[in-house]
C-alpha cells in the first residue's frame, strides 16, 4: 500500500526537485502521509523487461531431448540490480491451475513432479532462460510458460512443444460409448498412448482423419473430425471440420476416446504360425522372440512412422485383431491408408504383432 500511494502521489517532473537518474533507475520525491515533501527514496525502474520465445511450435518426438528457447532483455538496455528468478510452468488444456516445471534463482534450480531429473535450465548465453527436457514423454506435449522475475518486474511468454505422433480413435471391447473420462484416460494409457488434445486432433483432421463417432479429448470436451459431411455425422449442411459436443460431465457421460501416440523407441513386427494362433499362443510367440504383444498405439505409430504394411490380421495386447496398410490394394480394405480393425474376436486363429525395445 505505501508503494501504491507513493506511485500515485509522485510530484510532476517539472517541479523544483527534478528526478536524478542512476543507471536507468531514478529516485522520486514522494509526499509522505504527513503531507510534507520529505524524500522517502522509493525505487522505480524505467526500463521494460521483455521475455522472448519462438512464435512457431518446437517439434520433437517421444524419448528424445528438447530445448524450449527463452531469452530476456531490457528496453532500454540496463543491468539488473537483483538476482533474476526464472520459472517454467506447463499450461493445461482445460485452463485449470498451471503445472510447475522448474524454478531457478542464480545457479540454484529445482524441478517438480514428473519433471524431476529431466528438466534443467540452459544458461549458455547471456540472459538465456531456455528449458531443457530430457526423455520426452507423451504427456509433455503442450504449451509452456517462461516467466522472468526481476524485483518488481515480472514478464512471461509462451512456447509450444509438439510431439510428432498419431491420433487414433479407440473403442473398448465392451462396445461404443462406454468410457467416462477417467476410463478413457486409462484406456489410452493401456494402449501406450495418452488422451489427445484438441490441437492434436485438429492436426490429424488436417492430415485426413475422418471419424463419425464422438470421443473424449484431454480438456474434457467431446468432439469428432469430419472430412466429408454426411447426414448422420452432423448434417450435410455443415462444412468439414471438428464437430463438438462441448464439455461433458467427466464421470457421468460416456463416449469413445481419441488417443495420441508418438514415435517408437522399438520395433513392431509380425509373427505367423500356420494355421494361426490364439491370443495366448500369440503372447508366447512374442516372448519366444524376446518381445511382448504390441499395443494399439504402438501399431499405429509403426504404421505412421515406419510404414508398417501387412495385409494379415494380428492379435494386439487388448485382445483386438488389426492390421496396418501403408499401400492400399485390392482385398486389403478401403482405398485409403490406415489401420484396419477386425474387432475383438472371442475365437479364431491369427498371427500376432509383437513389440521389442531397441
Amino acid at each position: 500500500l505505501p508503494l501504491l500511494l507513493g506511485a500515485t502521489l509522485l510530484r510532476p517532473g517539472g517541479g523544483s526537485h527534478p528526478h536524478p537518474f542512476y543507471n536507468g533507475f531514478y529516485y522520486s520525491h514522494v509526499m509522505n502521509d504527513k503531507g510534507d515533501d520529505h524524500d522517502n527514496g522509493v525505487y522505480f525502474s524505467v526500463a521494460r523487461l521483455v521475455v522472448e520465445t519462438p512464435k512457431e511450435p518446437v517439434y520433437s518426438a517421444s524419448g528424445t531431448n528438447v530445448t524450449l528457447p527463452c531469452h530476456y532483455h531490457y528496453e532500454p538496455e540496463q543491468e539488473s540490480k537483483s538476482k533474476i528468478r526464472i520459472k517454467w510452468s506447463k499450461l493445461r488444456d482445460d485452463y485449470t491451475k498451471e503445472q510447475d516445471v522448474l524454478v531457478a534463482i542464480g545457479k540454484t534450480q529445482v524441478a517438480f513432479g514428473d519433471f524431476k531429473g529431466r528438466a534443467s535450465l540452459r544458461q549458455g548465453g547471456r540472459r538465456e532462460a531456455s528449458l531443457v527436457v530430457s526423455g520426452l514423454r507423451l504427456q509433455d506435449d503442450g504449451r509452456y510458460r517462461c516467466e522472468v522475475i526481476d524485483g518488481l518486474e515480472d514478464e512471461s511468454n509462451v512456447v509450444e512443444l509438439r510431439l510428432q505422433g498419431v491420433v487414433f480413435p479407440y473403442e473398448p471391447r465392451r462396445g461404443q460409448y462406454q468410457l467416462n473420462f477417467a476410463e478413457a484416460e486409462r484406456a489410452c494409457r493401456e494402449q501406450g498412448a495418452v488422451v489427445a488434445s484438441f490441437s492434436q486432433l485438429q492436426q490429424a483432421w488436417s492430415e485426413g482423419l475422418h471419424w463419425c463417432k464422438a470421443g473424449w479429448l484431454a480438456d474434457g470436451t467431446v468432439q469428432y473430425p469430419i472430412r466429408e459431411p454426411r447426414a448422420h455425422c452432423g448434417g450435410l449442411h455443415l462444412a468439414p471440420g471438428i464437430r463438438s459436443y462441448g464439455p461433458r460431465h467427466r464421470r457421468l457421460h460416456r463416449f469413445d476416446v481419441f488417443c495420441f501416440s508418438s514415435a517408437l523407441a522399438g520395433d513392431v513386427f509380425y509373427v505367423e504360425r500356420p494355421p494361426g494362433m490364439t491370443l495366448e499362443e500369440g503372447r508366447q510367440a512374442c516372448r519366444d522372440a524376446g518381445a511382448r504383444v504390441a499395443r494399439v498405439g504402438q501399431l499405429y505409430a509403426a504404421w505412421r512412422f515406419r510404414g508398417l504394411d501387412r495385409c494379415d490380421g494380428g492379435w494386439l495386447a487388448d485382445g483386438s485383431v488389426r492390421y496396418p496398410i501403408a499401400k492400399p490394394r485390392a482385398n486389403c480394405g478401403p482405398a485409403e491408408p490406415g489401420v484396419r480393425s477386425l474387432g475383438f474376436p472371442s475365437a479364431g486363429r491369427f498371427g500376432v504383432f509383437c513389440y521389442k525395445e531397441r
